[in-house]
């Protein structure tokens, strides 16, 4: 269960997003279909989990055969990935010593979240947070990342133009903090280990 205050961390994430998405324009070009970002596995908090577990249950209740198949792909993948997991297996905790080995790891893997026949997101409203800024220009410790389907031909001030502004990561941590303890379990995990807990 997420905790308190995640539904307004992820309002305010939204509404910074979609600011950027409006000064973008035409240069973004995410759309309903589009899965660029849905192959490759990534790291997620404890928080991003919860609310992963959140959503597959508010599917169970909804349409039980959509969640049926999102629960069925997340379990083949972490078949999949077991032998080679960078972390502990059994929990589904990335190990941050080995995290030169996760850069290679998966990067062919489907989000377990994304449906194959209709190229949507089955979990859409609970994505993580890496989903929900990827497109426009995010900042990070390496410069200013945005798709490389997106902004082609645009100039760097233009790009810069349309940067999300966040202010959130202390109200993030303590969310995530307050996950972490209601699971028992501490670290960055995978989607597949999320909807399989």
């Amino acid at each position: 269960m997420t905790p308190d205050g995640d539904a307004q961390l992820v309002q305010i994430v939204d509404a910074a997003v979609a600011d950027a998405a409006r000064r973008a324009g035409t240069w973004l070009k995410c759309a309903p279909g589009c899965t660029q970002c849905c192959y490759g596995v990534f790291a997620i908090s404890q928080l991003d989990a919860a609310r992963l577990r959140d959503g597959l249950a508010a599917l169970e209740a909804s349409d039980p055969v959509r969640a049926a198949a999102a629960r069925e792909r997340a379990q083949a993948a972490q078949r999949r990935l077991t032998a080679e997991f960078p972390g502990d297996a059994a929990t589904g905790v990335l190990d941050e010593e080995r995290a030169e080995e996760f850069e290679s790891f998966g990067n062919e893997e489907a989000c377990p979240a994304l449906d194959p026949a209709t190229g949507l997101c089955d979990l859409y409203a609970a994505r993580p947070m890496t989903c929900r800024v990827f497109g426009p220009p995010l900042r990070t410790e390496d410069g200013l990342g945005v798709c490389e389907l997106c902004f082609v031909g645009a100039s760097e001030d233009e790009v810069a133009q349309c940067e999300v502004h966040l202010d959130c990561d202390a109200t993030e941590a303590e969310l995530n903090r307050e996950a972490e303890s209601a699971a028992g379990i501490s670290g960055q995990t995978i989607v597949a280990w999320a909807l399989t807990r």
